[in-house]
């Protein structure tokens, strides 16, 4: 059975639930626990910028800031698609015996990767004041790009959660991708950097723009232009919209698999 989305949203306080489950069950395990959404950009940030500051030289400007940020953006989408894979796998038998939307798994998941990135930009925050840097009055506009990459996850998640439930290697196929994209993509580095072919096939990524705009009005006072928003903000809501339709059409059908 199809559902719309008032359904959805009835059924807000299960997405909560389960965006809540996925985070304790990341740390479950951990003797520190949820200090590891801490200490996990931290070293992260520690080790790379070692490797960047003393092997290769670095330009850019406020580079542990630029990198931190990077990494922090970059790893919204790497949490929240991860969580997002497996999620319908996973709540498949109480997908099975509960009358709830079928995407509700994937949603929760997606805030799950909003819920680690609010407590990595403290961490941020944390690093903004240990180098005394004053960020530009445009970082109001930060919150509004991670909207934005939540419905990236979101609008990747859905599709990829049902490919899953078919094909079970698609998790481990998805990890190497994401390995790859952690390369291809401006985190450690400026995009202008590459071959102009490489920068015009990139050109199409929302998470590039996402990643440039996030460091541009949160350091250097940048605010995007309009085409650039009309850019990122379109390709976005494209896939989200590709990616829902899948979901709506396919889900019932692969989920009576399960």
């Amino acid at each position: 059975m199809v559902l719309g989305k008032n359904e959805v949203w009835q059924k807000k306080s299960i997405i909560w639930d389960f965006a809540i489950s996925n985070l304790k069950i990341k740390y479950r395990s951990s003797v520190l626990g949820f200090v590891w959404s801490f200490l996990e950009p931290l070293l992260l940030l520690s080790v790379l910028y070692l490797v960047f500051t003393n092997i290769f030289e670095s330009t850019i400007e406020h580079f542990p800031l630029y990198l931190l940020l990077g990494l922090i953006t970059w790893n919204m989408f790497v949490n929240g698609t991860k969580l997002s894979i497996d999620s319908v796998v996973a709540r498949g038998p109480l997908l099975q015996q509960i009358h709830i939307p079928n995407e509700i798994p994937a949603i929760s998941s997606a805030i799950t990767s909003l819920l680690m990135i609010s407590l990595e930009m403290i961490v941020f925050g944390i690093f903004l004041i240990a180098f005394e840097f004053v960020p530009p009055y445009t970082i109001i506009i930060l919150p509004l790009v991670v909207f934005v990459n939540f419905f990236l996850v979101l609008g990747i998640s859905l599709p990829l959660s049902l490919l899953n439930v078919k094909f079970r290697d698609t998790q481990f196929i998805w990890s190497v991708i994401l390995q790859a994209g952690f390369f291809l993509n401006p985190i450690f580095y400026k995009i202008e950097i590459l071959p102009q072919e490489i920068q015009s096939i990139l050109a199409f990524s929302p998470m590039v723009h996402i990643l440039n705009i996030s460091r541009d009005v949160a350091l250097y006072g940048i605010l995007p232009t309009v085409e650039n928003v009309v850019l990122v903000i379109g390709m976005t809501f494209l896939i989200f919209g590709i990616g829902f339709i899948i979901f709506k059409k396919l889900s019932p059908k692969i989920i009576e698999e399960l």
